[in-house]
């Protein structure tokens, strides 16, 4: 590409930039390091505003910083040898701290960043596709780099954004419009099913050459409308019309590189045990699970628990959920620890369900030898005492209920 062509790019994309309202200072930002030897790499789904968050540690560190989105049509037919023109550029700007958005759509990016490191240049990069990050930091960045994962707004974040208080009615108006910043400024349900779109055809058909569209988006949409439940790959061949559970599989890593859903495995010590159980979905906004699924009345339960799932990954990659032959447990959070917490969601504790919920828990508690677990409910609170062990009910507006 011209030099002058680079130039104008970089130009409206900073005047764009320069533009955009003062956004919601995110929960993350005191993490992120202030660190020149290491490139610092925000990761997460598509318009979660990893653009913000770098845009706004860099207003932290009170330096100039040069900026540039690979993510613009007009930077399609970038290649490596304009990279000597993006230098020209930069030295140009008289700027040391670097701010490259999804970075992954640069040709052997890897070597670039690292070149830049290694000229002292401070470097902060975003991305939204997991799988082709980490395979691309391990051959020039291998030790060279931090990697922090951003979400949607968490329901905090949502509380502070709309200006509201915790409690049950805000807890149920997130769980319908999710943590999108762009869709909870404009409110238009538009902006959401273009977001899945985009997730779809361009993070994923495209990317990996997928020739049929229709069976990956009928996937999605049976996922998001079982959301919370058990699936084996296996049988999912049926009910989406794909010929081979090597093709579900396959899908369901595409899926999961997008940070559009995660898999949950059974606990088990064996990792081999682990990967033959059937895992749990959890799809990664209320907002964007509320567009995607194909139910014409909500499961109210599932939206609970998947926001539960959510919130707490926010904190931990270590959630598994338990089940043996005495009960099952929704969630298991940080095993590896030493010191896992036992999490059963139930968005109403009644006389039908409360020995059922009780007794899951208590197996999972048993499993582990823990004395405290706890039950998050839609807004109940109490304290249940069985055989000398504490379990804790709280309601899911409550940060406490996700104390590790």
């Amino acid at each position: 590409m011209l030099f002058t062509e680079l130039q104008e790019i970089v130009r409206t994309q900073k005047a764009q930039l320069l533009r955009q309202p003062t956004e919601l200072t995110r929960d993350i930002l005191p993490d992120l390091p202030d660190v020149q030897t290491y490139a610092l790499i925000i990761t997460g789904i598509r318009r979660c505003g990893k653009s913000t968050l770098l845009r706004q540690f860099a207003r932290k560190l009170r330096r100039g910083y040069f900026y540039l989105n690979f993510d613009d049509l007009r930077l399609a037919g970038f290649t490596t040898q304009d990279f000597l023109l993006l230098d020209r550029l930069i030295l140009k700007s008289g700027c040391r701290v670097l701010l490259l958005d999804e970075i992954q759509l640069a040709p052997r990016w890897e070597a670039y960043a690292r070149q830049k490191l290694d000229e002292g240049f401070q470097v902060l990069l975003t991305g939204s596709n997991a799988a082709l990050l980490s395979r691309e930091l391990g051959t020039k960045l291998t030790g060279r780099h931090i990697t922090k994962e951003l979400f949607p707004f968490s329901y905090w974040e949502f509380l502070r954004f709309t200006k509201r208080r915790a409690g049950a009615k805000s807890l149920e108006r997130y769980l319908q419009t999710g943590g999108f910043p762009e869709y909870l400024k404009t409110k238009r349900p538009e902006a959401l099913n273009q977001l899945q779109q985009d997730i779809l055809y361009r993070d994923i058909a495209v990317r990996y050459g997928l020739r049929d569209v229709s069976s990956l988006k009928r996937l999605f949409v049976y996922l998001a409308s079982n959301t919370a439940h058990l699936l084996s790959p296996s049988k999912l061949t049926g009910a989406v019309g794909l010929k081979s559970h090597t093709t579900v599989l396959e899908y369901l890593s595409y899926f999961e590189a997008a940070y559009l859903l995660q898999l949950t495995p059974r606990f088990a010590w064996s990792v081999k045990k682990q990967s033959l159980a059937p895992k749990k979905i959890y799809i990664s906004d209320p907002g964007l699970l509320r567009v995607s699924s194909a139910a014409f009345t909500p499961d109210r339960g599932g939206l609970l628990e998947n926001f539960v799932f959510n919130t707490l990954r926010l904190r931990t990659p270590d959630i598994f959920y338990f089940a043996d032959r005495t009960g099952e447990c929704d969630f298991i959070v940080g095993p590896h620890s030493g010191k896992p917490l036992c999490v059963q969601v139930c968005l109403e504790l009644t006389l039908d369900n409360q020995e059922r919920e009780i007794n899951g828990l208590l197996a999972a508690l048993d499993f582990f030898q823990s004395q405290r677990g706890v039950i998050i409910t839609g807004d109940a609170r109490d304290v249940i005492m069985r055989g000398g062990r504490r379990i804790e009910v709280i309601p899911a507006w409550d940060k406490r209920a996700f104390a590790l």
